[in-house]
């Protein structure tokens, strides 16, 4: 299970049910056969800006909670590739994260780019030229680095 999908079902568990600690948490994780360490639980908590009431955790209720993370932080966390093919890109990710990234992708109004479709592990992106292409190529690749 990648990251983002066990921060996914994190969330999934604490709006559906009562978690009153980070030890019911990793209970229901692993009813889910989702093992994680206390660290990793801890780091996930933070990274999703939970908080822990007297009625156990919850969703901190503020605009970034609807926020994707950082375009450079998906791409250098889930791309593993780029290729070109004339004005098109082809993006492969790890499994289950191209739709977050091409979300954040899109996100980022570049001007070259006309659209993008993503799959479970792919994103088709469009742009106008093979020029264009090449320069969206470029700024996906400086998030890899």
């Amino acid at each position: 299970m990648s990251k983002l999908t066990r921060q996914q079902l994190i969330l999934q568990l604490i709006e559906n049910g009562n978690v009153a600690n980070q030890e019911d948490l990793r209970r229901a994780l692993a009813r889910h056969s989702q093992r994680v360490t206390q660290a990793t639980l801890s780091r996930d908590i933070h990274e999703l800006g939970v908080i822990k009431t007297s009625n156990g955790y919850v969703r901190a209720q503020s605009p970034a909670d609807t926020a994707l993370p950082s375009v450079e932080r998906l791409v250098r966390e889930f791309v593993l590739s780029v290729r070109e093919a004339q004005n098109q890109l082809v993006v492969k990710t790890a499994v289950g994260s191209a739709q977050p990234v091409a979300a954040a992708l899109d996100a980022e109004g570049w001007q070259e780019c006309l659209g993008s479709i993503a799959g479970d592990d792919t994103i088709l992106i469009i742009c106008e030229n093979k020029h264009d292409a090449e320069r969206v190529a470029s700024r996906i690749r400086e998030m890899l680095a």
